[in-house]
């Protein structure tokens, strides 16, 4: 196995499969002005990336240690 050049590109995974959320009342406010607070202007992006970084974390804390 070599190693990858670091001026390589690698393309983009495309994003083909949609899911859906539904917010109460609160937390469409509480996302609206968090959005507004930080110019947020993907607020798609926003809740994906915060999801994976909750799942991800969860992941590493759940993950078998060698002296555990």
């Amino acid at each position: 196995m070599g190693t990858i050049p670091s001026n390589r590109k690698f393309e983009k995974e495309q994003r083909k499969n949609r899911v859906s959320i539904m917010l109460n009342d609160s937390e469409m406010r509480a996302l609206n002005r968090f959005c507004d607070h930080y110019t947020v202007k993907n607020r798609s992006r926003l809740i994906r990336e915060t999801l994976m970084r909750a799942i991800l974390k969860r992941f590493d804390k759940d993950n078998p240690t060698l002296f555990d």
